[in-house]
């Protein structure tokens, strides 16, 4: 069943969308920014109020993907990666499961675009 989930997504069509298409609704919580890059990535920088969510969990276990997906019902998803990639497969496997998702590109657009980043604390 996860195959034909995984080859249903890749058909899926999700929106790119760029810092300034949803910094308001970000910051009013009407959108939850997610980093999908691994954790070895996080400690070069990451977006201000970004959840630290990996595409591995996505695609495995859902330890910690689970309770976010929970309490997100509702709002849509904007995620972002180091340059597009893996956000695109995290924003078509979401909404393949009826979420509201888009690909926001990568750390360096957000970075450009005048949001703010920092280190996350340590784990």
């Amino acid at each position: 069943m996860r195959l034909l989930k995984f080859i249903k997504a890749m058909f899926t069509s999700v929106p790119r969308l760029s810092p300034a298409d949803c910094a308001d609704r970000i910051r009013s919580g009407q959108a939850l920014l997610i980093d999908v890059r691994e954790p070895g990535e996080w400690d070069r920088g990451v977006a201000k109020h970004a959840v630290l969510l990996p595409l591995s969990d996505l695609n495995g276990p859902r330890r910690h993907w689970r309770p976010v997906l929970e309490q997100a019902a509702g709002r849509e998803l904007v995620l972002y990666c180091a340059v597009g990639g893996r956000a695109t497969i995290a924003a078509k496997l979401l909404a393949v499961e009826g979420f509201r998702a888009a690909n926001g590109g990568g750390l360096a657009d957000w970075a450009a675009a005048g949001w703010p980043t920092e280190h996350p604390p340590k784990r």
